[in-house]
């Protein structure tokens, strides 16, 4: 079974992904972030894709579906530098264990080793690959730039907040979707449709997280939950809370939005106002069908491929499985 064959070369894969250079202060974190896991979404869609058209993973694509992980975990370091995250995989993020300087080398040398790993892509579509890589890896910038950006303001117009997901979260989803297809023989438009695919579904895994993060598990989550509420983070739930209100809901959001958190219970006193204001307003409820959208559009990109049914499916079980939909 093609799904099995590939959790195996994906288990396997980071099994066997050593970093052994020095000096360990340099070189421990970026070992840290990688055995903590993750769900490895991206290197199974790389794999998923590039199976479509051959069977066998050698070393042609397992070394490009790693550095698209190893720059995911990149810029996941970052990330929570710049949102003062506590968790991540529910363990401590690496600026907790270490400090912030460290995070940021060390998330450094990491998007260094991700061009070294792409590098060995077949010469016959390595030019390609790393235009790909290149520009995915600079909009994923410009997404998390225009995310900081937001802090600063009231609100965002919802078209604002979709283009800075496609950018900081979807962009990396298709790239892993579009760089399987190219390195297994993908003509450019079954390449173009599996990039769609992987954009429209990586829109909905990013409003999928928002929503975990006001009320998902944070066993289930592997963090802690709320954190968006707490930092006045422009997530798809608040943007829309914002956009939806009348002009008394919307005051009441904005006082919720300026209560303090220096302590444990200041945080959880505000996350429970906003989250009666989102629960008032249907939020939750619009973010889940929203969703389900998404997931039907890529799904449609994927029927334009004209694949064989069970080839399809892999596709669909995949979409399915990223979003926690079973219908």
């Amino acid at each position: 079974m093609i799904e099995n064959h590939i959790e195996n070369a994906v288990n396997e894969l980071f099994a066997n992904l050593k970093f052994t250079a020095e000096p360990a202060g340099l070189y421990d974190p970026l070992r840290y972030m990688m055995e903590i896991g993750g769900k490895r979404i991206r290197p199974r869609l790389c794999l998923l894709t590039y199976s479509l058209y051959k069977k066998e993973f050698n070393e042609e694509i397992l070394n490009p579906a790693a550095a698209i992980e190893v720059f995911h975990s990149f810029t996941l370091i970052h990330d929570d530098i710049m949102d003062k995250a506590d968790v991540r995989r529910g363990v401590p993020t690496v600026h907790k264990k270490w400090d912030d300087n460290t995070a940021i080398l060390s998330g450094d040398v990491m998007s260094i080793e991700s061009y070294r790993l792409l590098a060995k892509a077949p010469a016959a579509v390595l030019p390609e690959a790393l235009k790909l890589f290149s520009k995915t890896a600079a909009q994923v910038c410009e997404g998390q730039q225009y995310d900081m950006d937001f802090e600063n303001l009231e609100s965002v117009p919802m078209e604002d907040y979709l283009k800075m997901i496609g950018l900081k979260t979807a962009v990396l989803i298709a790239c892993a979707a579009k760089m399987g297809a190219l390195i297994g023989g993908a003509d450019e438009k079954e390449c173009n449709l599996l990039y769609q695919f992987g954009y429209d579904l990586g829109l909905a895994f990013q409003i999928a997280d928002d929503w975990l993060d006001t009320y998902g598990d944070t066993k289930v989550f592997g963090k802690a939950i709320g954190g968006d509420i707490v930092n006045n983070k422009k997530s798809w739930l608040m943007t829309r809370a914002i956009e939806k209100a009348d002009a008394a809901c919307r005051e009441e959001l904005h006082k919720a939005m300026a209560m303090p958190v220096e302590t444990e219970s200041e945080k959880e006193a505000k996350i429970l106002t906003v989250k009666a204001i989102y629960n008032k307003l249907n939020i939750g409820e619009e973010a889940t069908e929203n969703i389900r959208q998404l997931s039907d559009r890529a799904l449609g990109y994927a029927a334009e491929l004209k694949l064989p049914q069970e080839a399809y499916q892999l596709l669909e079980n995949y979409a399915n499985k990223l979003i926690g939909r079973t219908k």
